[in-house]
């Protein structure tokens, strides 16, 4: 699975009705419905949407035919295998009806390019633990933990003996790491999973 990178957009004109898209990386289900408001045009003819967020998703056709927007939008963003992913499709009406098939390509088509022009990243689960570990420790973890790809030190506390990393780190490479921290400090350090 990926996500995106940053915000793209994409635009294009289909019998004189004008197609802009915004797609961009959400972390949850309130971060994509913040993007589907701050990337709705209100003085737009429709502003439709699709959004997913692991095993969650909703998509609207905002007044458009049943099925002819949010539905082929989601399904640009399943089928280029995106997760934590939203996109909106504004049209702003041009005199010409597309007919059922028609817009279903025009809102389908304009997300699924949006979301091919933009840069992706491989998605990978992570997990978050707590290292323990003494004052003599600390800086030989600190240099091994950071130069450890993937694994990101959110914040650091000192206790009385040492001081305790919390770290999110890529699931795969967890095992791994504890066994290098144990390693490393002879068992004097310690990870723990949260759960």
């Amino acid at each position: 699975m990926f996500t995106l990178t940053r915000l793209e957009t994409f635009s294009q004109e289909i019998k004189k009705s004008r197609f802009a898209a915004t797609a961009g990386p959400v972390a949850s289900e309130a971060a994509a419905r913040e993007f589907v408001a701050d990337h709705s045009d209100r003085a737009a003819n429709h502003n439709c949407w699709a959004w997913r967020v692991g095993q969650s998703y909703r998509f609207s056709d905002d007044g458009e035919p049943t099925g002819t927007a949010g539905k082929p939008m989601l399904q640009a963003i399943d089928g280029q295998s995106l997760d934590n992913v939203a996109v909106v499709v504004t049209r702003w009406f041009g005199g010409v009806l597309l007919g059922t098939g028609g817009l279903v390509r025009a809102y389908g088509g304009t997300a699924a390019a949006c979301l091919r022009a933009a840069e992706k990243t491989a998605l990978v689960a992570t997990v978050e633990a707590t290292v323990t570990c003494g004052f003599a420790d600390l800086a030989l973890l600190q240099a091994r933990l950071a130069a450890h790809p993937g694994l990101r030190i959110a914040s650091e506390a000192f206790t009385a003996t040492g001081a305790e990393l919390a770290v999110t780190m890529p699931e795969a490479d967890a095992a791994g790491i504890a066994q290098t921290v144990a390693d490393l400090t002879s068992g004097r350090a310690s990870v723990k999973f949260a759960t």
